[in-house]
């Protein structure tokens, strides 16, 4: 029944892989090759573990440089608003010149026009935000933690 079955299948596959030993080999040493090169690779780029930084005083921020600085966000939700207001006024004398828009594409569009002393703000709820500066997308460092 079974087991006469299964020996003869057994047999069978002998019979092939001893027929083809080049394949045969291969189908053993390429997972092997390709094991041993992602080794390799893992332990040329290690993961880097970065100690905890002390929070200290970092002093008071130099508003010279902040002159006719603009930044703009989207969307402009009440939330957004509301959080923009207070980065703007409650943080600088002077206030910083903040605009908003209606897409993201608006936002790019005006960071093309003023390169130099634009900065945006994607919020993308109400919790979590990008920058965006002329020519890059600054993101959280929980992004970077590993290649």
């Amino acid at each position: 029944g079974v087991w006469r079955q299964t020996r003869a299948l057994l047999f069978k596959n002998c019979l092939i892989k001893c027929r083809t030993k080049k394949s045969s080999v291969q189908e053993v040493l390429f997972p092997l090759f390709f094991l041993f090169w992602l080794i390799l690779m893992s332990m040329m780029h290690p993961h880097r573990k970065y100690d905890e930084v002390a929070n200290t005083d970092l002093g008071q921020l130099d508003t010279s440089v902040l002159v006719n600085f603009i930044i703009g966000y989207t969307p402009p939700t009440p939330m957004a608003r509301e959080i923009m207001k207070k980065v703007a006024f409650d943080n600088f004398e002077d206030g910083l010149i903040t605009e908003e828009y209606l897409s993201e594409e608006e936002l790019e569009e005006a960071s093309f026009l003023k390169p130099s002393n634009f900065v945006g703000v994607v919020f993308k709820d109400s919790m979590s935000y990008q920058l965006r500066f002329h020519d890059s997308i600054a993101m959280s460092s929980i992004y970077t933690e590993s290649r």
